[in-house]
């Protein structure tokens, strides 16, 4: 009998299974350096140009009123620069920032302790603001529009509700996943804005910046062979950079150049697309197990041994824009791209129409 890990060892290769793209790959690390490599203002934010330009407009607007900033809610993948624009609203307004995160905020106690500290104008940052309980949620509500809270006191027959008055306050919720998002709460926001994937060319800006601020010696080429394979994101820009740099300077001299950039990616699995071995996996899998599709994301996930939440939010995103899968009523599907990319052959006997329908 096989080891409970070995399908899954044989899916994803011989070399190490660590994902560089996973979120808490380098969760210490991006921690450590995320405020080093942050921009300062939002002349040097690279990317996402039409809604910086709107948030600009409306944070002046808000300033000129002496009002604090409309809700704001940031919606997208992961790793694309919502709690940056969120230190920089912070900053533009001169005001202090308050993160925290739905997971932390289990119970309404959690919230009121937050509320009832922040002073004039504060900026509150609510990361993975989708995954708040409800009655926390519930006390967000008139906390949003009446910049108050109801608090209940003693039960039963002696049950009195207060109305605890607080500084008016900007609430800036971020989430990967909008349509979790209860309706109440979302039409609380007054500002929401889509944050998609960055070019490779700003991507490519972004790199060299980062090698800038960490002192990492670097060519153009080198720049845009990470920045190809960066998903389109930010995030893991950042991450891969610091890959490379490690192999450059204990294999090439300190200075990444477009063939250490190649090699060192390699050597971490990461594909000229920017696929690692999940994301290889995770098609490889349905090509294979499944011939090509439907599968349903929890058989993958079980195939896999992965959390089907992190195939859908961190792996899916990209292979969809990609076209390398299609989601279908049935289940998931690889493309004729996927098999050409994997060098597998389709099935046989099916039509190109017919295996994505």
């Amino acid at each position: 009998m096989s080891e409970p890990g070995s399908k899954r060892r044989r899916l994803l290769g011989p070399e190490d299974t660590e994902r560089i793209v996973a979120p808490e790959a380098a969760a210490l690390e991006e921690e450590v350096l995320g405020a080093t490599l942050r921009p300062r203002s939002f002349d040097e934010y690279v990317g996402q140009t039409t809604v910086v330009e709107n948030l600009k407009i409306a944070i002046d607007a808000a300033r000129r009123r002496g009002e604090p900033l409309e809700h704001v809610l940031f919606y997208g993948p992961p790793g694309l620069g919502k709690t940056t624009l969120a230190s920089l609203i912070a900053r533009d307004m001169g005001r202090s920032l308050r993160p925290t995160s739905g997971p932390t905020l289990e119970k309404p106690k959690d919230l009121v302790g937050i509320l009832t500290s922040l002073q004039e104008g504060d900026v509150l940052f609510i990361d993975e603001i989708h995954r708040l309980g409800g009655v926390v949620e519930e006390y967000l509500y008139p906390a949003m529009e009446d910049f108050r809270i109801d608090v209940v006191m003693d039960s039963g027959a002696y049950a009195k509700t207060y109305k605890l008055p607080l500084e008016r306050f900007s609430l800036i919720g971020a989430t990967t996943r909008a349509g979790m998002l209860s309706a109440p709460l979302r039409e609380r926001f007054g500002i929401a804005y889509h944050l998609d994937y960055y070019s490779a060319e700003e991507l490519e800006r972004i790199v060299v910046r980062s090698a800038g601020v960490l002192e990492i010696p670097i060519e153009q080429e080198g720049a845009r062979a990470i920045a190809r394979r960066s998903r389109g994101t930010p995030r893991i820009a950042n991450r891969l950079l610091r890959r490379v740099r490690d192999y450059a300077e204990v294999r090439a001299g300190g200075t990444i150049t477009l063939e250490v950039a190649d090699e060192a990616l390699r050597r971490e699995g990461v594909d000229e697309l920017g696929l690692d071995r999940l994301d290889r996996a995770f098609m490889r899998t349905i090509a294979e197990q499944y011939r090509g599709g439907p599968a349903g994301i929890s058989a993958i996930a079980a195939t896999l041994m992965e959390d089907a939440e992190t195939l859908e939010d961190v792996v899916e995103p990209y292979l969809l824009k990609l076209g390398l899968v299609v989601r279908t009523a049935s289940g998931r599907k690889v493309t004729p791209e996927a098999y050409a990319h994997l060098r597998l052959n389709p099935p046989r006997g099916e039509s190109r129409q017919e295996r994505l329908l």
